[in-house]
């Protein structure tokens, strides 16, 4: 049977903390998983719905992006996925009787995962102005206070359209489009707060945003860096490639400043041997301090170039621009320095030299640990230099990996989801739909962020994801929402953004994945791009949580009718009727899309061409690879301070919380933790146990505060701490982002300790 929702927040003043694990999934992973999903779910809904879970005639796992390979096991998900899905296909209701029982200033104060349990949201509801609490409203009326707030605003520009990564191609194409149309290329989206940093220096440097490997190449590669990555939590199902990559004799660096129970171990409960004894993944461990992976790159190179041999002469001459430029920079690079900036030692460097000397096919992954930073687009373009320099992009085996998030992450931005297009995608767009996109750069999250807080921008309308409890710096960011007047978001279940609004509110509930989508025409079904460019389709097995849901498509298809109004000539209300036509428009708009909707009927999908990996051509400015020359950097940070990163737990998906557990880490029952290195804290007097408020320091002087913190004393990097988001967002400074990407600076945050 499913259970009841929490009628409270549990208590969370005394977290129990164990030794960390050294495996991870086997036995308790999939006890957890049964946990969760039936009490979610109940049994019987349980295995109808997970035999679905990314399987060729089912629906994609609503959590990451991480592929499938052509022979799908009978269970094709992780914990974490599970968890994702249990929370969609729930039993639990959120009703108009719901929101007349709880106020807004009770909502408010109730932590995201008290918000997340209390199940699917059935009928849209509106926050009135003045009012304190939602009340149901008409989808008809729902759509009038839109068009009547859009229509008001001086400027199309005053509006701000974000995209959440769940979000179809097909919907995220007609969001694009209606945007547009509208006038404003105001198009934030959850890339900006994660990989933008790998997408601004992939198109530097090799002429493409996106990773240049296929699953088949990580089972084919000699050596897999895994850098600022924990796949053991974000992406589980990684394991397995990791897993199989090694049985053909691969080896695995981990590049991280906390060891992660994933890369140590990995117990595959899809075979008996693999639950009982498991695969030892890292063949090297460099536990390197936080922002310092630019330094060990940079020195990498310098051993690489100097090494006789190493190098490949015939790739770099004929494929690359910037050599000379790039061997004057790495000469100069200081050992001492190095070992400072990353802490790690000179054997510890000098053994992943050997191994990548050793490799003829070498494939780097990375995640937030390395996009989150001042620095990071230019330590991604360092990454990208190792590679260049062996000739490991453009063959089998080899290649960059950014393992992106949310599961549709990468295909919004395919889409046209981005504040900043190019040229050509919208003289495409114009062609087909005879308009004229606005060329204005929009805003991307940081400064649609400032422009709420700034008085620019006045209406939010956010399709999926929870805008405020993803974004940095809370106070600031809470503020700047409550000056807007209205606020929308499409949603399938309550979090934070819901709580905190504009003078008016509106919540329209939305189909999930696992949800059947019908429309007029008959049963529909959406596509989805994967982390490494495959395109499929994902349908829904499950009836809607209730018969007021709209599908993300219908919504945009009628929010265009209602705000465009006559004035447009697209065929709004077709495109709601039957999404072949929307993939038909696609097909004529976006390039490796040609013949959309009989490709997307293939069982398997299929795969987006990759310049660079099909044909060593780089699509730049040069027409090559370009290696490039940054000056290296890493975080300075005074004394008696420490640097934060902020992270997940394993309970935990984005900022979706489904339990208070962080199992691989050994902590249980509550979330307010940070985790700092025994030596550390004798220095600084952090007592195991103890409780502290965080102040998080930069140059504007503004305290930022996260109070009442329990100390853990943790295995992480010497100068080092960890605590999980969003709590800790409040200590992330608006201004604190990457160089050219304008990512939040979430992993490189300076901190000092206060009693609590």
């Amino acid at each position: 049977m499913a259970t009841k929702p929490p009628a409270g927040d549990p208590v969370q003043d005394a977290p129990r903390i164990a030794p960390p694990e050294r495996a991870a999934a086997g036995l308790p992973a999939i006890g957890h998983t049964l946990r969760i999903a039936q009490e979610q779910m109940g049994v019987a809904r349980t295995a109808r719905t997970l035999l679905k879970v990314n399987q060729k005639d089912g629906f994609d796992c609503p959590g990451c992006a991480w592929p499938e390979g052509e022979k799908r096991h009978t269970a094709e998900f992780c914990e974490n996925g599970a968890k994702a899905v249990a929370e969609e296909a729930t039993l639990r209701r959120v009703t108009p009787e719901f929101f007349a029982a709880h106020p807004l200033a009770e909502l408010e104060q109730r932590s995201g995962y008290w918000l997340g349990q209390q199940g699917r949201i059935t009928e849209p509801m509106l926050l009135p102005e003045g009012g304190d609490r939602y009340e149901a409203v008409t989808w008809e009326r729902a759509f009038a206070i839109i068009a009547e707030e859009l229509t008001a605003l001086d400027s199309p520009d005053e509006a701000l359209f974000y995209t959440s990564g769940r979000t179809s191609n097909e919907a995220a194409f007609l969001f694009q489009l209606f945007a547009r149309e509208f006038g404003t290329n105001n198009l934030p989206d959850c890339s900006n707060m994660c990989h933008e940093s790998s997408g601004s220096a992939l198109s530097e440097t090799i002429g493409i945003g996106k990773g240049s490997v296929s699953l088949e190449d990580l089972h084919q590669a000699e050596l897999i860096i895994v850098a600022g990555q924990n796949p053991g939590t974000n992406h589980p199902r990684m394991l397995s490639a990791l897993e199989k990559a090694k049985s053909a004799g691969a080896k695995i660096i981990s590049v991280n400043p906390l060891p992660e129970a994933g890369m140590e171990r990995f117990k595959n409960p899809q075979t008996p041997l693999g639950m009982l004894r498991g695969t030892a993944l890292n063949d090297l461990f460099l536990q390197i301090r936080i922002g310092g992976d630019q330094a060990l790159f940079r020195l990498l190179n310098k051993l690489v170039i100097e090494t006789a041999g190493a190098t490949d002469e015939e790739f770099i001459r004929e494929h690359t621009h910037g050599y000379e430029e790039l061997a004057a920079a790495a000469a100069k690079t200081d050992w001492d320095e190095t070992l400072t900036a990353t802490g790690l030692t000179r054997p510890e460097i000098e053994a992943a030299l050997a191994m990548i000397l050793a490799s003829k096919r070498t494939i780097v992954c990375w995640a937030m640990g390395l996009t989150q930073h001042k620095h990071s687009v230019a330590t991604i373009r360092e990454v990208v230099n190792l590679l260049l320099l062996r000739g490991d992009i453009g063959r089998p085996g080899a290649g960059v990996c950014p393992v992106r998030g949310h599961s549709n992450v990468q295909g919004d931005r395919t889409m046209g989801i981005f504040e900043r297009p190019a040229p050509a995608f919208l003289d495409a767009l114009d062609r087909e739909f005879g308009i004229t996109s606005p060329r204005r750069h929009g805003f991307d999250v940081v400064r649609s962020i400032e422009a709420l807080r700034d008085g620019e921008a006045k209406v939010l309308f956010a399709m999926g994801g929870n805008f405020v409890g993803a974004t940095p710096d809370t106070a600031v960011t809470e503020a700047a929402i409550r000056r807007a007047r209205l606020t929308v978001h499409v949603s399938t279940k309550l979090n934070r953004s819901h709580a905190v609004t504009g003078r008016r509110a509106l919540i329209l509930p939305t189909l999930g994945r696992t949800d059947k989508d019908v429309q007029a025409s008959g049963k529909q079904f959406v596509t989805v791009e994967d982390s490494m460019g495959m395109v499929h389709a994902s349908r829904g097995n499950l009836a809607p949580a209730s018969p007021h849901l709209l599908s993300e498509p219908a919504i945009v298809a009628r929010l265009a009718r209602a705000v465009l109004g006559a004035a447009s000539a697209t065929p709004w209300e077709e495109f709601e009727r039957d999404y072949a036509t929307v993939r038909d428009r696609i097909s004529r708009v976006v390039p490796g899309f040609e013949n959309f909707n009989a490709r997307a009927a293939r069982p398997e999908g299929f795969r987006l061409p990759h310049a660079p990996r099909d044909e060593r051509r780089f699509p730049t400015k040069t027409g090559k690879a370009n290696f490039t020359a940054a000056p290296v950097e890493y975080p300075r940070v005074p004394e008696g301070r420490l640097l934060l990163q902020t992270l997940r737990s394993h309970d935990q998906y984005n900022t979706t919380i489904y339990g208070l557990d962080d199992r691989y880490r050994g902590i249980t029952g509550g979330r307010r933790v940070v985790m700092v290195n025994p030596l550390d804290a004798a220095e600084l007097g952090l007592v195991d146990g103890a409780y502290t408020d965080i102040v998080g320091e930069w140059k504007d002087g503004v305290e930022r505060r996260a109070p009442g913190f329990r100390i853990v004393h943790y295995p992480t990097a010497r100068g080092c701490a960890a605590a999980y988001y969003p709590e800790t967002n409040v200590l992330v400074p608006l201004d604190s982002t990457a160089d050219t990407s304008n990512t939040p600076a979430s992993k490189s945050v300076v901190v000092r300790f206060e009693p609590a």
